[in-house]
């Protein structure tokens, strides 16, 4: 019995020590007013919408274009791999409902921009992550790579300085971003060795 209390306080803990730490630097990246910076963060966040619609439609029409099957094969699964990853990121998020930072922590963590009523995980982040690995697979050109990851770690970045996700929710929609795409990307192989 003694054991079982010993991991339970362990856990207790850890999940309090996590928590603070999740605190402690979104509020190092969220304090003091920067209005130009700011006003940078929320035009990237934003950017993630049309770039969402861009960047399958360039795959097929470049396919379209050089009449390179593959590559518009590879524009489908991108849409379909943001498809995917939007419905499994709301789905997450009306599960988990945890609460903006904003809403947590209304003293201390600035509200910047406009958020719906969940933070868990980060929409915007899994959906640059989702695009950024689809590109990346379709291009397999780390000038296509290097970009497109440091775009998403931007877009993730921006969430936090806006105050509206935890580091945690950019981990977490990372991850799910990632692994969306590479799911789709994973069942087309299967699909087409049937």
């Amino acid at each position: 019995m003694k054991f079982l209390f010993s991991i339970l306080l362990f856990f207790i803990g850890f999940e309090t020590q996590a928590q603070s730490l999740d605190f402690s630097m979104l509020r190092k990246i969220n304090q003091h007013e920067h209005p130009n910076w700011d006003k940078t963060m929320r035009i990237t966040s934003t950017s993630i919408y049309p770039l969402m619609v861009a960047a399958p439609t360039s795959l097929l029409l470049t396919g379209y274009v050089n009449n390179d099957k593959i590559m518009m094969r590879n524009g489908v699964k991108t849409g379909v791999a943001l498809g995917f990853n939007i419905l499994l990121t709301s789905g997450l998020k009306y599960t988990i409902n945890r609460p903006r930072p904003f809403v947590q922590y209304p003293n201390e963590i600035v509200k910047r921009t406009d958020a719906g009523k969940y933070s868990f995980p980060s929409g915007h982040t899994s959906s640059a992550f989702a695009m950024a690995t689809a590109l990346t697979l379709s291009s397999k050109k780390w000038y296509v790579a290097v970009p497109s990851y440091a775009y998403a770690l931007a877009v993730g970045y921006s969430r936090m300085r806006l105050g509206v996700h935890f580091p945690s929710d950019v981990l977490g929609g990372m991850i799910v971003g990632i692994g969306s795409s590479l799911l789709i990307f994973q069942l087309d192989k299967w699909l087409q060795k049937q």
